[in-house]
Protein backbone atom coordinates (compact mmCIF):
# COMPACT_ATOMS: atom_id res chain seq x y z
CA UNK A 1 0.00 0.00 0.00
CA UNK A 2 3.50 2.45 0.57
CA UNK A 3 4.45 1.47 -2.86
CA UNK A 4 1.53 2.39 -4.42
CA UNK A 5 0.50 5.87 -2.64
CA UNK A 6 4.54 6.65 -3.11
CA UNK A 7 3.15 6.01 -7.04
CA UNK A 8 -0.08 7.79 -7.27
CA UNK A 9 1.79 10.53 -5.50
CA UNK A 10 4.97 10.67 -8.27
CA UNK A 11 2.00 10.47 -10.78
CA UNK A 12 0.02 13.20 -9.62
CA UNK A 13 3.37 15.61 -8.89
CA UNK A 14 4.28 14.46 -12.69
CA UNK A 15 1.19 14.98 -14.12
CA UNK A 16 0.80 18.59 -12.50
CA UNK A 17 4.39 19.43 -13.63
CA UNK A 18 6.22 19.71 -10.41
CA UNK A 19 8.59 17.01 -10.61
CA UNK A 20 10.23 14.61 -13.55
CA UNK A 21 7.75 11.18 -12.92
CA UNK A 22 10.67 8.65 -12.97
CA UNK A 23 11.94 6.57 -16.13
CA UNK A 24 9.55 3.45 -15.39
CA UNK A 25 6.91 5.35 -14.50
CA UNK A 26 6.62 7.79 -17.73
CA UNK A 27 7.53 4.39 -19.57
CA UNK A 28 4.60 2.83 -18.23
CA UNK A 29 2.19 5.33 -18.16
CA UNK A 30 3.11 5.53 -21.87
CA UNK A 31 2.50 2.11 -23.30
CA UNK A 32 -0.83 2.37 -20.78
CA UNK A 33 -1.83 5.13 -23.09
CA UNK A 34 -1.03 3.38 -26.73
CA UNK A 35 -2.50 0.24 -25.47
CA UNK A 36 -6.29 1.97 -24.42
CA UNK A 37 -5.96 3.73 -27.72
CA UNK A 38 -5.17 0.46 -29.41
CA UNK A 39 -8.34 -1.19 -27.77
CA UNK A 40 -10.63 2.01 -28.32
CA UNK A 41 -8.93 2.00 -32.20
CA UNK A 42 -10.25 -1.98 -32.75
CA UNK A 43 -13.99 -1.15 -31.08
CA UNK A 44 -13.77 1.79 -33.15
CA UNK A 45 -12.90 0.17 -36.56
CA UNK A 46 -15.90 -2.04 -35.85
CA UNK A 47 -17.82 0.96 -36.70
CA UNK A 48 -16.02 4.11 -38.51
CA UNK A 49 -12.79 2.37 -39.83
CA UNK A 50 -11.78 5.61 -41.09
CA UNK A 51 -11.58 7.24 -38.26
CA UNK A 52 -9.39 4.71 -35.89
CA UNK A 53 -6.12 6.08 -36.30
CA UNK A 54 -7.72 9.33 -34.67
CA UNK A 55 -7.20 8.20 -31.11
CA UNK A 56 -3.15 7.87 -31.14
CA UNK A 57 -3.19 11.42 -31.00
CA UNK A 58 -5.18 12.01 -27.46
CA UNK A 59 -2.45 9.38 -26.40
CA UNK A 60 0.80 10.58 -27.43
CA UNK A 61 -0.11 13.64 -26.35
CA UNK A 62 -0.95 12.54 -22.80
CA UNK A 63 1.97 10.48 -22.54
CA UNK A 64 3.92 13.78 -23.88
CA UNK A 65 2.64 15.88 -21.09
CA UNK A 66 3.29 13.27 -18.75
CA UNK A 67 6.89 12.17 -19.39
CA UNK A 68 8.70 13.65 -22.19
CA UNK A 69 10.09 16.52 -20.51
CA UNK A 70 12.05 17.25 -17.24
CA UNK A 71 10.57 20.48 -16.81
CA UNK A 72 8.17 23.20 -18.69
CA UNK A 73 10.25 25.92 -20.23
CA UNK A 74 7.34 27.97 -19.89
CA UNK A 75 6.97 27.31 -15.92
CA UNK A 76 10.54 27.72 -15.35
CA UNK A 77 10.73 31.16 -17.34
CA UNK A 78 7.89 32.43 -15.08
CA UNK A 79 9.14 31.58 -11.80
CA UNK A 80 12.75 33.05 -12.93
CA UNK A 81 10.98 36.38 -13.63
CA UNK A 82 8.24 36.22 -10.51
CA UNK A 83 11.94 36.12 -8.18
CA UNK A 84 13.86 39.05 -10.70
CA UNK A 85 10.78 40.97 -12.10
CA UNK A 86 7.37 41.15 -10.30
CA UNK A 87 6.15 43.30 -12.43
CA UNK A 88 5.93 41.18 -15.39
CA UNK A 89 5.02 38.04 -13.56
CA UNK A 90 1.96 37.28 -16.26
CA UNK A 91 3.90 37.70 -19.52
CA UNK A 92 5.48 34.62 -19.76
CA UNK A 93 2.30 32.33 -19.02
CA UNK A 94 0.23 34.49 -21.19
CA UNK A 95 2.83 33.49 -23.84
CA UNK A 96 2.86 29.94 -23.39
CA UNK A 97 -1.00 29.77 -23.53
CA UNK A 98 -0.83 31.33 -26.93
CA UNK A 99 1.72 29.03 -28.27
CA UNK A 100 -0.03 26.14 -27.07
CA UNK A 101 -3.69 27.79 -28.58
CA UNK A 102 -1.79 27.94 -31.55
CA UNK A 103 -0.35 24.44 -31.17
CA UNK A 104 -4.00 22.93 -30.58
CA UNK A 105 -5.43 24.46 -33.58
CA UNK A 106 -3.28 23.83 -35.87
CA UNK A 107 -2.91 20.00 -34.38
CA UNK A 108 -6.81 20.03 -34.87
CA UNK A 109 -6.59 21.49 -38.36
CA UNK A 110 -4.51 18.31 -39.35
CA UNK A 111 -6.34 15.79 -37.47
CA UNK A 112 -9.78 17.06 -39.16
CA UNK A 113 -8.11 17.52 -42.79
CA UNK A 114 -6.38 13.89 -42.33
CA UNK A 115 -9.19 12.29 -41.48
CA UNK A 116 -11.42 14.29 -44.32
CA UNK A 117 -8.95 13.18 -46.67
CA UNK A 118 -8.35 9.57 -45.19
CA UNK A 119 -12.40 8.91 -45.56
CA UNK A 120 -12.49 10.58 -49.03
CA UNK A 121 -10.04 7.77 -50.29
CA UNK A 122 -11.61 4.61 -48.08
CA UNK A 123 -14.92 5.97 -49.71
CA UNK A 124 -13.53 5.84 -53.68
CA UNK A 125 -11.87 2.40 -52.54
CA UNK A 126 -15.06 1.47 -51.48
CA UNK A 127 -17.01 2.20 -54.64
CA UNK A 128 -14.24 0.85 -56.61
CA UNK A 129 -14.08 -2.40 -54.67
CA UNK A 130 -18.07 -2.67 -55.24
CA UNK A 131 -17.69 -1.62 -59.28
CA UNK A 132 -15.11 -4.56 -58.81
CA UNK A 133 -17.33 -7.00 -57.41
CA UNK A 134 -20.12 -6.19 -59.58
CA UNK A 135 -17.70 -6.56 -62.52
CA UNK A 136 -16.71 -9.65 -61.30
CA UNK A 137 -19.65 -11.43 -60.88
CA UNK A 138 -20.99 -9.98 -64.40
CA UNK A 139 -18.32 -11.93 -66.31
CA UNK A 140 -18.60 -15.40 -64.10
CA UNK A 141 -22.47 -14.66 -65.15
CA UNK A 142 -21.42 -14.28 -68.68
CA UNK A 143 -18.98 -16.88 -68.83
CA UNK A 144 -21.04 -19.49 -67.33
CA UNK A 145 -23.69 -18.62 -70.11
CA UNK A 146 -20.82 -19.18 -72.78
CA UNK A 147 -19.64 -22.49 -71.66
CA UNK A 148 -23.25 -23.67 -71.54
CA UNK A 149 -24.08 -22.23 -74.64
CA UNK A 150 -20.74 -23.81 -76.35
CA UNK A 151 -21.39 -27.32 -74.70
CA UNK A 152 -25.58 -27.36 -76.13
CA UNK A 153 -23.87 -26.47 -79.49
CA UNK A 154 -21.50 -29.06 -79.40
CA UNK A 155 -23.75 -32.03 -78.06
CA UNK A 156 -25.84 -30.62 -81.11
CA UNK A 157 -22.96 -30.73 -83.71
CA UNK A 158 -22.27 -34.11 -82.39
CA UNK A 159 -26.02 -35.55 -82.67
CA UNK A 160 -25.94 -34.09 -85.69
CA UNK A 161 -22.72 -35.91 -87.13
CA UNK A 162 -24.02 -39.33 -85.40
CA UNK A 163 -27.07 -38.97 -86.98
CA UNK A 164 -25.59 -38.13 -90.58
CA UNK A 165 -23.25 -40.90 -90.39
CA UNK A 166 -24.69 -43.83 -88.70
CA UNK A 167 -23.78 -45.60 -91.76
CA UNK A 168 -19.97 -44.85 -91.49
CA UNK A 169 -19.03 -46.68 -88.40
CA UNK A 170 -15.22 -45.97 -89.35
CA UNK A 171 -15.70 -42.29 -89.94
CA UNK A 172 -18.06 -41.83 -86.88
CA UNK A 173 -15.77 -43.61 -84.33
CA UNK A 174 -12.67 -40.87 -85.87
CA UNK A 175 -14.89 -37.91 -85.27
CA UNK A 176 -16.72 -39.21 -82.02
CA UNK A 177 -13.20 -39.22 -80.37
CA UNK A 178 -12.63 -36.22 -81.46
CA UNK A 179 -15.59 -34.23 -80.89
CA UNK A 180 -15.73 -35.73 -77.10
CA UNK A 181 -12.17 -34.61 -76.62
CA UNK A 182 -13.03 -30.96 -76.98
CA UNK A 183 -15.95 -31.09 -74.98
CA UNK A 184 -13.81 -32.99 -72.21
CA UNK A 185 -11.24 -30.12 -72.73
CA UNK A 186 -13.70 -27.63 -72.12
CA UNK A 187 -15.28 -28.57 -68.73
CA UNK A 188 -11.87 -29.09 -67.62
CA UNK A 189 -10.91 -25.52 -68.16
CA UNK A 190 -14.09 -24.88 -66.55
CA UNK A 191 -13.17 -26.33 -63.19
CA UNK A 192 -9.69 -25.31 -63.84
CA UNK A 193 -10.85 -21.61 -64.13
CA UNK A 194 -11.89 -22.43 -59.62
CA UNK A 195 -8.75 -24.75 -58.84
CA UNK A 196 -6.54 -25.61 -61.28
CA UNK A 197 -5.52 -29.01 -62.66
CA UNK A 198 -2.68 -31.49 -63.01
CA UNK A 199 -0.42 -31.22 -66.23
CA UNK A 200 -0.77 -34.75 -67.03
CA UNK A 201 -4.54 -34.59 -66.58
CA UNK A 202 -4.65 -32.02 -68.79
CA UNK A 203 -2.49 -33.59 -71.60
CA UNK A 204 -4.57 -36.35 -71.36
CA UNK A 205 -7.36 -34.78 -71.88
CA UNK A 206 -6.27 -33.13 -75.22
CA UNK A 207 -4.20 -35.97 -76.75
CA UNK A 208 -5.66 -38.97 -75.01
CA UNK A 209 -7.82 -39.82 -78.17
CA UNK A 210 -5.18 -39.64 -80.69
CA UNK A 211 -3.62 -42.85 -78.93
CA UNK A 212 -0.54 -42.72 -79.84
CA UNK A 213 1.40 -39.42 -77.55
CA UNK A 214 4.37 -40.72 -75.15
CA UNK A 215 5.23 -38.71 -72.17
CA UNK A 216 8.74 -38.91 -70.45
CA UNK A 217 8.39 -40.39 -67.07
CA UNK A 218 8.18 -37.67 -63.84
CA UNK A 219 8.65 -38.56 -60.41
CA UNK A 220 5.68 -36.60 -59.32
CA UNK A 221 2.27 -35.03 -61.08
CA UNK A 222 2.91 -31.05 -61.58
CA UNK A 223 -0.39 -28.98 -60.45
CA UNK A 224 -0.84 -26.31 -62.43
CA UNK A 225 -3.06 -23.02 -60.93
CA UNK A 226 -6.20 -21.97 -62.60
CA UNK A 227 -4.85 -19.33 -64.95
CA UNK A 228 -1.98 -21.23 -66.01
CA UNK A 229 -3.78 -24.24 -66.60
CA UNK A 230 -6.73 -22.52 -68.62
CA UNK A 231 -3.58 -20.72 -70.89
CA UNK A 232 -2.11 -24.53 -71.24
CA UNK A 233 -5.17 -25.93 -72.45
CA UNK A 234 -5.39 -23.60 -74.91
CA UNK A 235 -1.94 -23.68 -76.40
CA UNK A 236 -2.27 -28.14 -76.47
CA UNK A 237 -5.57 -27.49 -78.33
CA UNK A 238 -4.07 -25.54 -80.71
CA UNK A 239 -1.18 -27.59 -80.80
CA UNK A 240 -2.93 -30.70 -81.63
CA UNK A 241 -5.23 -29.43 -83.62
CA UNK A 242 -2.25 -28.16 -86.02
CA UNK A 243 -0.48 -31.85 -85.63
CA UNK A 244 -4.16 -33.35 -87.16
CA UNK A 245 -4.39 -31.73 -89.79
CA UNK A 246 -0.43 -31.25 -90.51
CA UNK A 247 1.62 -32.77 -88.03
CA UNK A 248 2.28 -35.93 -86.30
CA UNK A 249 -1.06 -36.61 -85.80
CA UNK A 250 -2.03 -36.72 -89.57
CA UNK A 251 0.57 -39.82 -90.09
CA UNK A 252 0.06 -43.44 -89.23
CA UNK A 253 3.54 -43.59 -87.75
CA UNK A 254 3.67 -39.90 -86.31
CA UNK A 255 4.43 -39.93 -82.60
CA UNK A 256 4.71 -36.94 -80.10
CA UNK A 257 7.08 -36.44 -76.95
CA UNK A 258 5.92 -34.44 -74.30
CA UNK A 259 8.25 -33.32 -71.68
CA UNK A 260 8.25 -30.85 -68.31
CA UNK A 261 10.52 -29.48 -66.22
CA UNK A 262 10.64 -27.30 -62.65
CA UNK A 263 13.21 -25.04 -61.90
CA UNK A 264 12.39 -23.04 -58.97
CA UNK A 265 9.42 -21.25 -59.98
CA UNK A 266 10.14 -21.61 -63.96
CA UNK A 267 8.54 -24.01 -66.06
CA UNK A 268 9.75 -25.66 -69.37
CA UNK A 269 7.59 -27.60 -71.37
CA UNK A 270 8.73 -29.13 -74.87
CA UNK A 271 6.19 -30.54 -77.55
CA UNK A 272 8.19 -32.71 -80.29
CA UNK A 273 6.63 -33.73 -83.07
CA UNK A 274 8.20 -37.01 -84.98
CA UNK A 275 7.62 -38.76 -88.30
CA UNK A 276 4.82 -36.69 -89.55
CA UNK A 277 4.48 -35.85 -93.21
CA UNK A 278 6.91 -32.96 -94.44
CA UNK A 279 6.50 -29.71 -93.14
CA UNK A 280 5.87 -27.23 -95.95
CA UNK A 281 6.44 -23.64 -96.73
CA UNK A 282 4.79 -22.01 -93.54
CA UNK A 283 2.42 -19.22 -94.50
CA UNK A 284 1.70 -16.10 -92.53
CA UNK A 285 0.93 -15.82 -88.87
CA UNK A 286 -2.77 -17.12 -88.20
CA UNK A 287 -4.68 -16.93 -84.91
CA UNK A 288 -3.23 -19.63 -83.51
CA UNK A 289 0.03 -18.66 -84.17
CA UNK A 290 -0.86 -15.63 -82.19
CA UNK A 291 -2.56 -17.11 -79.28
CA UNK A 292 0.52 -19.44 -78.96
CA UNK A 293 2.67 -16.48 -79.02
CA UNK A 294 0.73 -14.40 -76.27
CA UNK A 295 -1.11 -16.94 -73.99
CA UNK A 296 2.24 -17.08 -71.42
CA UNK A 297 3.25 -13.39 -71.37
CA UNK A 298 1.15 -13.05 -68.36
CA UNK A 299 3.57 -15.65 -66.29
CA UNK A 300 6.57 -13.91 -67.94
CA UNK A 301 6.48 -16.60 -70.56
CA UNK A 302 7.64 -17.26 -73.80
CA UNK A 303 6.78 -19.39 -77.10
CA UNK A 304 9.90 -20.91 -79.51
CA UNK A 305 8.33 -22.52 -82.58
CA UNK A 306 10.92 -24.55 -84.94
CA UNK A 307 9.77 -26.10 -87.98
CA UNK A 308 12.18 -29.13 -88.57
CA UNK A 309 12.36 -32.16 -90.68
CA UNK A 310 11.21 -34.38 -88.43
CA UNK A 311 8.22 -32.04 -87.55
CA UNK A 312 7.00 -29.55 -84.92
CA UNK A 313 9.31 -28.36 -82.15
CA UNK A 314 7.95 -25.83 -79.52
CA UNK A 315 9.38 -25.24 -76.41
CA UNK A 316 7.24 -23.12 -73.75
CA UNK A 317 8.50 -21.45 -70.89
CA UNK A 318 7.07 -19.56 -68.04
CA UNK A 319 6.52 -18.39 -64.16
CA UNK A 320 4.66 -20.68 -61.76
CA UNK A 321 2.78 -18.33 -58.99
CA UNK A 322 4.30 -19.04 -55.88
CA UNK A 323 1.14 -18.85 -54.04
CA UNK A 324 0.26 -22.00 -55.68
CA UNK A 325 2.99 -23.89 -56.21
Amino acid sequence: MGQMASWADEFRQGWRGISQPSLLLGAGFAVLCLALATAARWSLSLIRPELAFSLYFPAVLFATAFGAFPHWPCHRGRRRRARHRPGIRGVSGRFCKMVLLLIYVVVSGLIIWGTQHYRSIASHHRQISKRLTEEETYRKLVVDELQHRLKNKLSTVHAVLHQVLHNQPQVWASIDGRIRAMSATDDLIARADGSGCELRELLLSELGPYGHVRFKPRRRPLFLPAKLAVSFALIFHELATNAGKYGAFSSPRGLLQVSWSVAGDRLTVVWDENEGPPIGTVGEAGFGTKLLNAALRPFDGSTEIAFLRTGVHCTLKCRIPRDVA
